[in-house]
Formats: structure tokens, sequence, C-alpha cells
């Protein structure tokens, strides 16, 4: 899924460096996705395996991305071994969490 369509005009990183985070997101996906599931439809939950220096790189794509999609909220809670990873947006951006919910699963399907 090359096509960055789905990402929504009020996204402010700059077009040009969009295919970088999302691939950046898509490597962690495919590295350490456990499991996904949709609690609520505008709600995702990931399970990543945890490992060295993985919280912090976690933590660090949490804080760049809520930079420039406020829409995003993101909440992280560490356990032994595995990092969950809750992201949430308003009813306006359900689809942009659909595209997301997609691209997770493909992303961690290579695992």
């Amino acid at each position: 899924m090359s096509d960055l369509a789905w990402v929504p005009q009020s996204c402010t990183l700059p077009t040009e460096e969009r295919p970088l985070r999302v691939a950046e997101w898509d490597a962690l996906f495919a590295e350490r996705l456990t499991s996904l599931s949709r609690p609520h439809q505008l709600r995702l939950r990931l399970a990543l395996a945890g490992g060295p220096g993985i919280e912090d790189r976690v933590r660090d794509l949490v804080e760049r991305e809520s930079g420039c999609c406020s829409f995003f909220t993101f909440t992280t809670n560490v356990g032994e071994g595995q990092i969950m990873l809750d992201i949430a947006v308003d009813q306006v951006h359900e689809a942009v969490l659909d595209a997301l919910a997609v691209r997770t699963a493909a992303a961690g399907e290579q695992r």
C-alpha cells in the first residue's frame, strides 16, 4: 500500500517526509506486531513484542506522529515483554484509522 492518499490534509508533516514516516511505522509493525484488535470503531489496539530499545522507539514515533497529526491520541502501556499501543481518533478521522488498521495488519503479516 504505497499510495498515501489516505493521509489527511490535516497532517502537517511535509509531503516529502510522509513516505519515510510511513516506512518507519511499517517496519515497526512488521518486526514487532503480535496482535491487533479494534475494541471500538474509533480505537485500534496493538500489541508489540518488546525488546532492547523498542519502548524508546515506539515512544519516539508516537511523539513525532503526535506533532504532525494532532487528531491521533496514543496511549502506550509497557508490560513484561510487550508494549500495548492504543491509537484513537475522533469521528472525522475514522477513515484514517481504518486505513491505518489495514496497513498495520498487512505489515504484521510479514512477520
